[in-house]
């Protein structure tokens, strides 16, 4: 079958012939590709920034937002047959460990994941566990199957964060999304969903800002234009209860902490900046830090349900698994108007 595969750093993705995926355990399952999502995870994993923490055995193939068709199930597998939709989360964990019976999959203290540390989805077939399986209506088309793969990271790790936010988001309450990227235009509209909260959004786009006003944003901000400054105007002085940084970038972690009002809180989902801040600031005003990860198994059931409903969606590129390098090149110069999806 034809992958897309991570030979060395910092170098292009092999396009070539490998084997099958084979069933290896009682609980695998095969999954026939449909759709695999391409993320800034992605880039950072070519580049190999991720190599220390995950000493991930190369070459193997990558993709971590993964949709398609039940293909195989090996002999512990109940409830899921040949040509079942699925959806499927990105982690594959024992469910045996404390953060598994915690509910927080991705803690996992035995935690593979398909494209980061294991072959993932941008292949024909891949490998995973049935315990990363969702099961999607059989009558949903092959089209809407696609442009739901950016969910399985991009959506929920938007919705987890969102739903951090949302504890202190009440009427009158300001919050900022900076980045209207793969995550941050799904956030616009889960917020618009779950909070009654003013959104703010800020980018150095112009089309990326248009995008978060068709989606619903009440304010857009052109952060290449002194965003502190225009965030303070719009909310008369008080900065945001809650700003959600999906860059993470130098950049961004430079100016996000300073949107904050009294007891506001900074959410990062973006990385690769240093995050400094005077201590002082920190304790006159009560603001806290505080990171999010990719969300848990129930949080995708929870995504994927508002998805069906069609509160929220995902903007999609579609490309052919050929195009892939094209696509990580356009990603990084920020090019991609929502989620690339690979098809194989």
């Amino acid at each position: 079958m034809k992958a897309a595969r991570l030979h060395e750093y910092n170098k292009p993705l092999r396009i070539e012939d490998v084997d099958y995926p084979r069933l290896e355990g009682r609980f695998d399952v095969i999954v026939r590709i449909a759709g695999a999502g391409v993320c800034h995870t992605d880039l950072h994993l070519v580049q190999g920034m991720w190599h220390e923490l995950l000493q991930p055995k190369l070459p193997y193939t990558l993709g971590h937002e993964n949709v398609g068709y039940i293909e195989e199930v090996a002999e512990g597998v109940e409830g899921l047959e040949k040509g079942d939709p699925v959806i499927l989360h990105p982690a594959v964990t024992d469910g045996t460990c404390l953060a598994c019976r915690a509910g927080e999959d991705m803690h996992c203290e035995n935690l593979e994941f398909p494209g980061l540390n294991i072959d993932g989805g941008f292949a024909e077939f891949m490998r995973t566990s049935h315990r990363s399986v969702i099961k999607l209506p059989k009558d949903i088309s092959r089209e809407k199957l696609v442009e739901m793969a950016p969910l399985a990271d991009a959506g929920i790790t938007a919705y987890r964060a969102v739903k951090k936010a949302a504890r202190t988001l009440y009427p009158g309450a300001y919050v900022a999304i900076v980045g209207v990227g793969g995550l941050g235009h799904i956030a616009v509209q889960l917020l618009k969903v779950m909070t009654p909260a003013t959104v703010i959004a800020l980018d150095v786009k112009e089309e990326k800002l248009k995008l978060a006003e068709r989606l619903g944003a009440d304010h857009v901000v052109d952060a290449r234009r002194d965003p502190v400054k225009q965030v303070m105007e719009l909310t008369r002085g008080r900065g945001v209860n809650v700003a959600m940084d999906f860059v993470g970038s130098q950049a961004t972690v430079d100016y996000t902490p300073y949107l904050l009002g009294r007891m506001g809180r900074l959410i990062i989902v973006g990385y690769g900046g240093e995050l400094r801040f005077p201590t002082i600031r920190v304790i006159s005003s009560e603001v806290s830090f505080e990171g999010s990860l990719v969300g848990n198994y129930v949080e995708l059931h929870e995504l994927v349900t508002l998805a069906l409903q069609g509160k929220v969606r995902v903007e999609v590129d579609i490309h052919k698994l050929d195009e892939i390098n094209d696509v990580l090149e356009r990603l990084e110069k920020g090019e991609v108007l929502g989620r690339a999806v690979l098809i194989p």
